[in-house]
């Protein structure tokens, strides 16, 4: 009973000190800056400044299968799978197109110019460079799944179509969490707007 007991407390303390790493780390990572233009009571608009991004053309639309296989090829590049063995800080969000051909996105960080970037070794991987744009955002918390994004979707369309606010209709699903966060874990779906006097 006593070693149950002893191992139940590691655990926990184990438990503990990764979430706080967790909490820890997040504050020192690079976000895709933006502006909030508008706050409404469900969803925002911001105006993204522009950003590189380096991307991955996915082989499903199958969420869990696409961003585990995103996430190790983008993350594969990052941490050294490149021509220079060199290694890029991870970025936040993870972006995920939410189309039949699905694709995922690591920001790149600001620092790093296009010409100055490593070659990755995979060459699926691909640089894209976005321009300023205006965004309708909504927020969700804890793990993301198909059903809980379907939902989000919907419910960001149909406030947007009640406010007359048309977009591009090309939606995009932003993850801020590592897969082992439990606490303050927060995902967004975006648009871009394609009225923007914001």
């Amino acid at each position: 009973m006593k070693f149950f007991s002893i191992l139940a407390v590691t655990l926990l303390l184990a438990f503990i000190v990764v979430q706080l790493f967790a909490l820890k780390s997040q504050y020192g990572i690079e976000t895709h800056s933006y502006q909030i233009q508008k706050q409404f009571q469900n969803f925002e608009i911001r105006r993204y400044d522009k950003a590189l991004f380096s991307s991955v053309k996915l082989s499903t639309n199958n969420f869990k299968d696409a961003s585990s296989e995103g996430f190790s090829v983008l993350a594969g590049y990052i941490f050294g799978n490149n021509d220079r063995n060199e290694k890029i800080a991870m970025t936040s969000p993870v972006v995920m197109s939410l189309e039949d051909s699905m694709s995922m996105f690591f920001l790149v960080p600001k620092k790093i110019k296009i010409d100055k970037l490593p070659l990755p070794n995979n060459e699926t991987i691909e640089f894209q460079e976005q321009s300023v744009k205006t965004v309708a955002a909504i927020s969700f918390g804890g793990w993301a799944n198909a059903k809980k994004i379907e939902k989000y979707k919907t419910k960001l369309m149909a406030v947007l179509d009640k406010k007359g606010l048309s977009h591009n209709n090309q939606f995009f699903f932003l993850g801020y969490n590592a897969p082992y966060e439990v606490f303050n874990r927060k995902n967004e779906i975006i648009v871009e707007l394609s009225n923007t006097a914001y």
